[in-house]
């Protein structure tokens, strides 16, 4: 092979340098082709005040590269530090979180010896957009966005990663029977897509019992797809429920871009003192390779790392007794790596890459849409106020005019008013739902009289969202009690 692949390295932060200087020594042994190009991130950048961790000579490399392989990054403790990996993520488009979970029993402890599952995560959107407010002296609030065209995407490269790996099952978990909207649209486009592939089975579970069953019966699943913080929440259960998290890669991949790296973190408390286990990253660093063309070298080192655990050669956090054979640290477990390459696990499968595309999964166009009607029929204003919901009617009442009219007060998403019940607790933020009467449209102008009718009323409002029906059906949900 006489091609190299450039891809960007960074050697992170704690026990970043040790695993990924043994991952590299790996990489080169077994033969993989790459022009390496290094890269200063993490804690030092942060602390010399780059508040994202990212120089602008590390966008250079991965604007070149477009593969990056990334140890592990502290951010430093305190306010004003941005999130390196979703910044990354963010930024290069990386809307696929792919992350194996596989037991090696009996070589790493697990009650579960027949896990093997793959969690792909939405990795762009979600509660991670990080849109917060703050909307009174008791009352925060985050913004929940889930798009069509990004489900779409994630949900497609589930379905295409479970047909190119042979994979026979893709599994949805969403809360949609709360959060009809936003998890309802997830659901849906899922089930949209999932009728293109009638060759794998799908099904969709609600997220709180599909934890708990990932948590104790994983060898139900196959591949799992789900909106961001489910996917963040879930695939650490899985990696757990492995009996490692030390051992997990992972992969972030867009149309573009890619981002490979371990699941762990920095883990300082070990670092410098040579007993990290290398193998998240070098896991992940295989995924890299299968990505960018060079699956046989892939198959070469996963299969010599599978017949190193088969042989009992273990680091010391999962070192037990009676099934290792030899402990060893960071170099030690490189270096037996090494002296297999070549060799197939003798009880575990071989890994095998032939057929997986390069490049990652190849996605058509998203599916055009027809153009919806869109209609204003009202408005939600939030605002302060320290009394009951009673005396905030009383007051309210008297600025609307005959084209909005007061429809329902809620607090926390519980309707208080009309008809409230005086056991309900209330913070002090409270939601009027102003629609037009009879059901009609209602105009811009209208809201704005009406949220000046408030102001000079010294009701002071605090966030304001437009109610829009689409194709006649409401793009907004009911309170609670409604």
């Amino acid at each position: 092979m006489t091609n190299k692949t450039a891809i960007t390295v960074a050697h992170g932060d704690g026990i970043g340098p040790e695993i990924m200087d043994a991952t590299l020594r790996i990489l080169d042994e077994a033969g993989a082709a790459l022009d390496i190009d290094e890269i200063k991130i993490g804690k030092d950048v942060y602390e010399g005040g780059v508040p994202s961790g990212v120089p602008d000579e590390a966008w250079d490399s991965l604007r070149r590269t477009k593969i990056f392989l990334k140890a592990p990054i502290t951010t430093p403790q305190g306010g004003g530090y941005k999130s390196l990996n979703v910044t990354i993520r963010k930024t290069l488009g990386l809307f696929a979180n792919v992350r194996p979970c596989v037991s090696y029993a009996p070589y790493v402890e697990t009650n579960h010896p027949n896990m093997d599952l793959v969690i792909i995560r939405e990795n762009e959107e979600d509660l991670y957009g990080g849109i917060e407010y703050r909307q009174s002296q008791d009352v925060m609030a985050a913004l929940k966005l889930i798009s069509r065209p990004g489900t779409e995407r994630i949900v497609r490269y589930g379905f295409e990663y479970a047909r190119a790996n042979g994979r026979k099952k893709v599994t949805c978990m969403t809360k949609d029977n709360i959060m009809k909207l936003s998890d309802g649209l997830f659901h849906k486009v899922f089930d949209e897509i999932g009728a293109e592939y009638p060759d794998i089975e799908q099904d969709h579970m609600i997220i709180d019992i599909g934890a708990a069953k990932v948590a104790s019966a994983p060898h139900m699943f196959d591949v799992i797809v789900l909106p961001n913080l489910y996917g963040d929440i879930v695939s650490d259960i899985a990696a757990e429920v492995t009996g490692s998290v030390g051992l997990g890669g992972s992969s972030n991949v867009g149309l573009d871009f890619a981002m490979f790296e371990a699941v762990h973190g920095s883990a300082p408390d070990i670092s410098g003192q040579g007993i990290a286990n290398p193998s998240g990253l070098l896991l992940g660093a295989v995924m890299m390779l299968v990505h960018v063309g060079q699956g046989e070298v892939a198959a070469k080192i996963h299969n010599a790392w599978l017949k190193t655990i088969e042989d009992g050669i273990h680091t010391g956090e999962i070192f037990r007794a009676g099934t290792s054979r030899k402990k060893v640290g960071t170099d030690g477990f490189a270096k037996a790596v090494i002296e297999r390459l070549g060799a197939l696990p003798d009880k575990m499968v071989a890994a095998n890459y032939n057929g997986v595309p390069a490049g990652g999964m190849k996605l058509p166009p998203l599916k055009e849409r027809a153009k919806e009607k869109k209609e204003r029929v009202g408005v939600d204003l939030n605002l302060n106020w320290d009394g009951s919901s009673e005396e905030l009617a009383t007051k309210i009442l008297p600025c609307t005019d005959e084209g909005l009219a007061l429809s329902m007060i809620s607090n926390r998403g519980v309707k208080v008013w009309p008809n409230g019940l005086p056991e309900t607790f209330c913070a002090d933020n409270w939601r009027l739902r102003f629609k037009g009467k009879d059901g009609g449209t209602v105009k811009t102008s209208q809201v704005l009289a009406l949220m000046q009718r408030l102001n000079e009323a010294d009701m002071n409002f605090t966030k304001a969202v437009m109610l829009h029906t689409f194709d006649g059906e409401p793009g907004f949900t009911v309170a609670q009690g409604e």
